[in-house]
C-alpha cells in the first residue's frame, strides 16, 4: 500500500439501479433506463447532499445516460452545475456488454473463484481491461484540485477510490459498493455516507447484486 494521493475531498457517487441491474446484465458502455428503485436511490443521494454545505464545489458526472439520468435527480435544486467528465465512463466490456453474468460465468467458469474478486474484467474480448481504466482515473484524479462530487459508475467508482487511498488498483473489492449512498473521501480516509430516511433503498455495500453486476 503506498500513500494516499494528495487530492481534495471528493463525494463519489454511483449511479441508481436500472433495468440491466436488475437483470443482473453487464452494461459497461452500453446504457439502460433507471428503475423506480434506481430513482428512489438517486433521490437519497440528494438528500445526503442537501445537508452538506457545498460552497465552492464542483460536480464532474460520466457522460452514459444512466449516470446522466441520476444527476439530474441527485443536482436538482442544489444550484450546482455538472461538468460531464469522458474519463468517468464505466469500464468497457467489450463482447460481454449486455449480457446476463450467469451466462458469462457459465461459459468462462476458470475466470471465477469463491473470493469473488475483479481480475475477469482483465479478460473481456475486446475490453478496456483494469489497466487501461485505471489510466484515466488516475489521471482524473490528478486534475482535481477543489472539492468534487463524482457520478459515475460502479467499477469506475472502486477505482477511483482505491487510488485516492493509495491503495493497489487490485484491491477493489477492498472498498464498499452500494447504490443510493455517497462515498466520501477526505484526508485518506472513506466513509460511506446514507440518508436518514433511506430505507433499503440502496443495496448494502458487498451485496450478491452489487458485486454481480459491478460492471455498470
Amino acid at each position: 500500500m503506498s500513500d494516499p494521493m494528495i487530492f481534495p475531498e471528493l463525494l463519489v457517487l454511483r449511479h441508481g439501479e436500472t433495468e440491466w441491474n436488475a437483470e443482473g446484465r453487464l452494461q459497461g458502455r452500453l446504457d439502460s433506463p433507471l428503475t423506480e428503485r434506481g430513482r428512489d436511490q438517486a433521490a437519497a443521494q440528494r438528500a445526503i447532499l442537501a445537508g452538506r454545505d457545498l460552497s465552492g464545489w464542483q460536480v464532474r458526472v460520466s457522460p452514459q445516460g444512466r449516470a446522466q439520468a441520476t444527476a439530474d435527480i441527485v443536482l436538482d435544486g442544489l444550484g450546482l452545475t455538472p461538468v460531464t467528465e469522458e474519463r468517468l465512463c464505466e469500464i468497457d466490456v467489450g463482447e460481454w456488454s449486455g449480457r446476463r453474468f450467469d451466462e458469462i460465468r457459465a461459459d468462462w467458469a476458470w475466470l471465477f473463484d469463491e473470493a469473488g474478486g475483479f481480475d475477469w474484467y482483465d479478460h473481456a474480448p475486446g475490453g478496456e481491461g483494469l489497466g487501461g481504466l485505471e489510466t484515466r482515473c488516475r489521471a482524473l484524479l490528478t486534475d482535481l484540485h477543489t472539492p468534487t462530487i463524482l457520478i459515475c459508475h460502479g467499477i469506475t467508482s472502486r477505482m477511483l477510490r482505491v487510488l485516492a487511498l493509495g491503495r493497489r488498483a487490485e484491491g477493489l473489492g477492498a472498498v464498499p459498493g452500494g447504490q443510493g449512498v455517497a462515498h466520501r473521501l477526505r484526508s485518506g480516509r472513506h466513509e460511506t455516507l446514507e440518508a436518514a430516511e433511506n430505507s433499503g433503498v440502496g443495496h448494502p455495500p458487498g451485496d450478491p447484486l452489487d458485486r454481480r453486476a459491478a460492471g455498470d
